[in-house]
């Protein structure tokens, strides 16, 4: 159980620490789109913004699961 609370952890702080340099590297990006869900749209945001927390959201949860499913072996 400590393995994998360790693990989570650490995964978390990685993927934290991304985001900041993610948030700090699209300050002067002009070149902004909307996503589309369903019937609803958002405001318009940076491009490389939703690329990468779409990747960070990915990376953050298949870690999770991979964790928890190693730790059920």
């Amino acid at each position: 159980m400590k393995k994998l609370i360790n693990s989570l952890i650490i995964n978390l702080l990685f993927n934290s620490l991304i985001f900041i340099f993610l948030m700090i590297s699209i300050q002067n990006s002009n070149n902004k789109h909307k996503i589309y869900f369903f019937t609803q749209d958002t405001v318009e945001l940076p491009l490389p913004f939703i690329i990468g927390s779409s990747f960070i959201l990915g990376s953050l949860s298949g870690n999770i699961i991979y964790s928890i499913k190693k730790f059920k072996k």
